[in-house]
């Protein structure tokens, strides 16, 4: 594990200063698909559709013919599982996928008490790696492959460990921003993931703050407190805050973010931010206007200077309250879970578009904005998510959902 060192987002980007660019792509993805983004939401929703279509029908195209691992099994037809939006999955198996988690939230921690002494349970596991690598896994060059690594082997516990037999979930930002509170994930039923914070009066708004640059100003949403319904209401989050953003401008932080701090699970639903930055437009704009990984995962978490949080950003920060505004212990609130599948689903989209250029593109070096300066990262860079789940791993092997250790396709 690496030492941890607690930096809020504004003070690491504050110390590599950079312009970035977002470079024009130099010819559409594929003939006869959308090579730009429908301002009209309900247009660039079936423009998103269209996109996927396409890349899943070369994702099956090309299922086994990867073949850059040589000690991992084989994916074929018959072994593929399918990632599905959470809205398709029925009452049955939303209550399954949500016992499982509960159960990785009762079962004893494996983490050592001097890597993350706050660490009581399986589900804080992942918790404790993701504040540990924080600084090593976001505006990296690992970004993208990291946390395609991190749900799985999340998925992969789910299914050894406490049973769960069914498909992996993905939240479509673009289809609740008409309302979070109304949304399958955050609705507060049983079948959710819990529902909004207790709603706090005349809050501020959210200072997001960026190094040099002006502050982001983020709506403090329509909760704040503790999350008062659905399955994870009673849910405990054991450690941080690390870097968690305030209404009125303030970041708490801990002496030790990885200490035993039992607190409930608060939320203020923003859907504001999902309008702003993860739209059906801005969704379907990333993919289309990106043609190498830099640009597309620069966008994907926002341009330092740009005041666009991406699509990345807009998921997190809807969630609102604590920890959702904190990126180190974004782990801690459930629907984390779901958000990234849409973040790895989305990047899934935008390698099959261009498979023959975008499937091993990598770019980024192995530390937050290069900061402090280090390598760049290849495919032979090796990562780990510690004490989580599974072993040490080269990128090489991530960069396909159908080869290394993956073997999975979304629908």
């Amino acid at each position: 594990m690496v030492a941890f060192k607690v930096l809020t987002l504004g003070l690491i980007v504050s110390q590599a200063y950079a312009t970035f660019t977002l470079q024009k792509p130099s010819n559409a993805h594929l003939q006869g698909l959308p090579t730009s983004a429908s301002p009209s939401w309900p247009a660039a929703s079936h423009q998103l559709d269209l996109l996927h279509e396409a890349a899943l029908r070369v994702a099956n195209h090309t299922i086994g013919q990867d073949s850059v691992s040589h000690n991992r099994g084989t994916c074929t037809a018959k072994n593929l599982r399918v990632r599905r939006d959470w809205r398709a999955f029925s009452a049955p198996d939303k209550k399954a996928f949500i016992k499982s988690v509960r159960c990785l939230q009762q079962l004893p921690a494996r983490t050592p008490k001097h890597v993350a002494p706050g660490a009581r349970t399986r589900y804080d596991d992942f918790l404790a790696t993701h504040i540990n690598q924080t600084q090593q896994i976001h505006y990296t060059g690992t970004f993208l492959a990291w946390h395609r690594y991190f749900i799985f082997e999340f998925e992969q516990a789910l299914r050894s460990e406490c049973h769960y037999t069914g498909d992996y979930p993905y939240w479509v930002w673009g289809a609740d921003a008409g309302g979070m509170e109304k949304s399958e994930v955050f609705d507060g039923s049983n079948t959710s993931m819990s529902g909004n914070g207790a709603y706090i009066p005349n809050q501020k708004h959210v200072k997001l703050l960026l190094g040099k640059y002006a502050p982001i100003d983020l709506p403090p949403g329509t909760g704040g407190g503790c999350v008062t319904s659905g399955p994870f209401k009673d849910y405990k989050v054991n450690m941080g805050p690390a870097a968690l953003s305030l209404p009125g401008g303030n970041v708490s932080t801990s002496k030790n973010p990885l200490a035993y701090n039992p607190r409930c699970l608060k939320r203020s639903l923003t859907t504001e931010l999902l309008q702003r930055y993860a739209n059906y437009t801005s969704t379907v704009r990333l993919i289309t206007e990106n043609d190498n990984v830099w640009n597309f995962e620069m966008a994907m978490q926002g341009i330092p200077g740009s005041g666009s949080i991406g699509v990345h950003g807009g998921g997190h920060y809807s969630m609102g309250g604590d920890p959702g505004r904190d990126v180190y212990t974004s782990p801690g609130d459930p629907a984390f879970w779901h958000h990234h599948g849409m973040i790895d689903r989305v990047w899934w989209i935008w390698q099959n578009l261009d498979r023959k250029h975008r499937l091993h593109d990598i770019s980024g070096t192995g530390t937050f904005m290069n900061n402090p300066p280090s390598p760049n990262t290849t495919l032979d860079t090796v990562i780990d998510i510690g004490h989580a789940n599974g072993g040490p791993i080269a990128m090489r092997e991530l960069m396909s959902t159908t080869d290394g250790p993956f073997c999975y396709v979304y629908i």
